[in-house]
């Protein structure tokens, strides 16, 4: 486990969890601001993309009172992205998360899980600061965001491919 707080637990991905990753980003609800609906996940694709060996993230599965219900991923920057958002000699480290049960949306487990990973990255990766990218019409994630701390910085143009439109994000951070 690489960490808890209250029902919350966060653990690395393993083996087993590429079911529930299938199942989650082949759910049209997840998929409209995660990756995307024209963009479905099967078993081979889940593989692909979230078991490679040479990637930089970290990636865990979320659970909240003893069931898996979600994703999230960190990662340090590298050199050239602390440079484009104006960083310098920081660490600087990045997440991506979603709820794939959607039953546990709007609850403020989402809450719970960013305020956990960012007393980890603080306590135990020693992180300056904490950046995430969130589309700017994700307002959701936006709200939850803000609410753990996270402030908008500036507006990335064109960051994301979605849908077959490039799609603004939001420069978000957080610092001590």
């Amino acid at each position: 486990m690489l960490f808890h707080n209250e029902n919350l637990k966060v653990r690395k991905l393993e083996d087993g969890d590429n079911v529930l990753l299938a199942k989650w980003l082949s759910d049209p609800s997840v998929l409209e601001f995660y990756e995307g609906r024209d963009n479905p996940f099967d078993l081979n694709k889940v593989k692909e993309i979230f078991y490679a060996t040479d990637d930089e993230e970290v990636k865990c599965i979320v659970e909240y009172e003893g069931k898996v219900i979600g994703y999230i991923q960190y990662y340090q920057l590298d050199d050239k992205t602390k440079k484009e958002y104006g960083y310098l000699n920081e660490n600087v480290y990045g997440t991506d998360q979603f709820i794939g049960e959607i039953d546990y949306w709007n609850k403020g487990i989402g809450t719970l899980l960013v305020t956990s990973m960012i007393r980890f990255l603080l306590e135990q990766q020693k992180a300056d600061r904490i950046v995430m990218d969130p589309q700017t019409r994700n307002n959701r994630a936006i709200k939850c965001y803000e609410k753990c701390g996270f402030k908008k910085v500036k507006v990335l143009p064109n960051r994301e491919l979605h849908e077959g439109i490039y799609q603004d994000c939001w420069l978000m951070e957080y610092h001590k």
